[in-house]
């Protein structure tokens, strides 16, 4: 399952794959080399509202209050208010247009999927509200609208492309 968080003014993807003997943890903050770790199940216990794990010969609990997209993080003492989306919530943003953390001179994909349609072309005046593309993801065709008036600078991807989370998908002049 893919997450993005925001902690600190940083923006991070987190990967967390689920496997037979282990959890892998994929972390990678935005332009920066990816990490990841693997956490043996039985170093992992979860509790109520958070885990416990073994980490580099060290033991964290964390727990974990939130909702919707705004989760407070206590670990080691310290409070931490973190906005986390993840797959459902990455959808519910990219619908809104240009994504969860996307710039306002793009449109970026919120989550994997296909293009299944491309509405607008390069040099097209847009509106607020315009359907731009439909995007396949989670089994569900979701129409991306623009967020504000602009004209299409650039499209990066094609009817039929598959992009992953993140991916840029049109540029708009400012």
């Amino acid at each position: 399952m893919d997450f993005q968080a925001k902690l600190k003014g940083k923006d991070y993807l987190i990967r967390v794959d689920e496997q037979p003997k282990y959890w892998g943890i994929t972390l990678q903050e935005k332009g920066q080399k990816e990490e990841f770790h693997k956490i043996p199940k039985e170093h992992f216990k979860r509790m109520d509202q958070g885990v416990s794990f073994l980490f580099d010969e060290s033991s964290y609990m964390v727990d974990v209050v939130g909702e919707g997209t705004q989760y407070t993080v206590y670990t080691r003492g310290s409070y931490r208010e973190i906005p986390l989306y993840n797959d459902e919530s990455l959808l519910h943003e990219s619908l809104k247009g240009g994504g969860a953390m996307g710039a306002s001179d793009s449109l970026k994909s919120g989550m994997p999927g296909k293009i299944v349609d491309i509405m607008v072309a390069v040099g097209d005046n847009v509106e607020p509200g315009q359907p731009l593309l439909i995007m396949e993801a989670m089994k569900m065709e979701n129409e991306m609208k623009a967020t504000h008036p602009c004209v299409v600078k650039e499209i990066l991807v094609n009817k039929g492309d598959s992009v992953e989370s993140g991916a840029l998908l049109i540029k708009f002049e400012s």
